[in-house]
């Protein structure tokens, strides 16, 4: 382990579907660990549906969980999450579901139980007070915004 790498975060998982895999990392060095469909789905162009993973988890405090879409899925597919990515809280421990939409414009997409569907990212998050005041410090950026910066030929 290098010096400026980090142990990994100890979560509790329970498996709600015994007969499915453990989300997991694909490769050594994986941000997002991949969650398979607990059911069979078949969405038509434009459709979506709840996914549920058959897994529940517990994070530490100062912790959550973003559930990703799979890039794999996006391209060949069209498919993409509604939420994404979807926050599942420290205190959530319920199961973790997955809202996907089919966006090709002609092709149906169908999932198959123990087919991966979505990835598991686990980060540290800083909580914020918020304060009140009148007006904001001033910045470069100011108000510009959506794509206010350039970087597409439509701008």
């Amino acid at each position: 382990m290098s010096s400026s790498a980090r142990p990994p975060v100890d979560v509790l998982i329970r498996r709600l579907d015994p007969e499915l895999p453990l989300p997991g990392y694909a490769q050594p060095g994986d941000a997002g660990a991949d969650l398979c469909a607990a059911v069979d789905a078949e969405l038509e162009p434009g459709e979506r549906t709840v996914i549920p993973t058959g897994v529940a988890i517990a994070l530490p405090d100062g912790y959550a969980a973003f559930v990703h879409p799979r890039s794999g899925l996006a391209a060949r597919c069209g498919v993409a999450l509604v939420n994404a990515p979807g926050t599942v809280d420290a205190g959530y421990r319920g199961e973790i579901k997955v809202i996907v939409v089919n966006l090709d414009p002609r092709e149906r997409v169908s999932f198959r139980r123990g087919d991966r569907i979505a990835q598991l990212v686990i980060q540290q998050v800083e909580k914020a007070r918020f304060h009140e005041v009148a007006e904001l410090p001033g910045s470069a950026r100011a108000e510009g915004g959506f794509g206010s910066t350039g970087g597409h030929a439509a701008v």
